[in-house]
């Protein structure tokens, strides 16, 4: 990204995410102000030096910072009148704001011949690896990740596989976890993400979710748009329904960045794997932004 990026604390144990979801979900129950930071951390069986730790080392923001980057007024705050895609990047309690380009992505869309014949011929290998928000389990083809979902204690990961492996049917996989997890590994490790070794993706879908996934692409990290937004980026302005049907099947989560489309009232709507993991990616990119700095 061309940022020194040397405090970044993103390698975290296994088990951080588990926590961190029962956080998102008290944070969903009882608001995003967490002034009695003490109740909260009781709330989770945690001192509040625990909870605090645990935070700093998930995504390098207090649980106040955190709070702040996922509130629903806060999404709000960041929509403009015409809902253009947002100059100004999230407002996060931090001492400064920042321009952080996003990663950087190489991509290539498949022939439409390979979504009209559900990827029939195509051989991909799929595995699981660790990541900031659960397990990952990923698909991938010789050109780069075709597909990224997540698994937890609520979704196996031959669940997760086999939502992603339904896109292309007659595609053949094999399962191969090695190769899989230094796709993982550089798709969640800010520190690897530069020009020089992009990360690569395969687009697979009909021409107009592909124009609809890589205008997602531009939205660089801290910033949000909406769906009608990206509508009328595509030249297609009375589309936003549909634009929000291919926001929804978007096959690469997290890199093809799905989760920073918020509704036209700025509402964290629905999310394929989750409105408390949307809530975690958006907090753990703002740890990103303030780690830059």
């Amino acid at each position: 990204m061309g940022v020194a990026m040397n405090q970044m604390a993103h390698v975290t144990p296994d088990g951080d995410y588990d926590t961190i979801r029962a956080a998102i979900r008290y944070l969903s129950e009882n608001g995003p102000d967490i002034a009695d930071l003490s109740r909260f951390a009781r709330a989770l069986g945690l001192s509040e030096r625990q909870l605090t730790d645990l935070f700093r080392r998930w995504c390098g923001l207090s649980p106040k910072s955190f709070a702040q980057a996922v509130a629903l007024d806060h999404a709000k705050s960041l929509l403009r009148a015409k809902e253009s895609v947002l100059d100004t990047t999230y407002a996060v309690g931090l001492s400064s704001t920042s321009r952080l380009h996003d990663l950087f992505v190489a991509y290539e869309a498949m022939p439409p011949g390979v979504f009209r014949a559900g990827g029939a011929g195509l051989d991909m290998i799929w595995g699981a690896a660790p990541s900031p928000f659960g397990m990952a389990v990923v698909t991938a083809t010789e050109y780069g990740m075709s597909g990224l979902g997540f698994a937890d204690a609520e979704t196996t990961i031959e669940q997760a596989f086999a939502d992603l492996a339904n896109r292309w049917p007659p595609a053949r996989f094999t399962r191969d976890d090695a190769r899989i997890a230094p796709l993982v590994a550089q798709a969640f490790d800010p520190r690897r993400w530069s020009a020089e070794q992009p990360v690569r993706v395969v687009l697979i879908g009909t021409d107009f979710e592909v124009k609809v996934w890589e205008t997602l692409l531009r939205i660089p990290v801290g910033q949000a748009t909406t769906y009608s937004a990206v509508a009328r980026q595509i030249g297609r302005p009375t589309a936003s329904r549909a634009v929000g049907a291919a926001v929804g099947k978007n096959p690469i989560s997290f890199v093809v960045p799905c989760h920073r489309v918020v509704g036209t009232s700025g509402a964290l709507t629905g999310y394929h794997w989750g409105v408390p993991r949307k809530r975690a990616i958006l907090g753990w990119e703002a740890g990103v932004i303030s780690a830059a700095h």
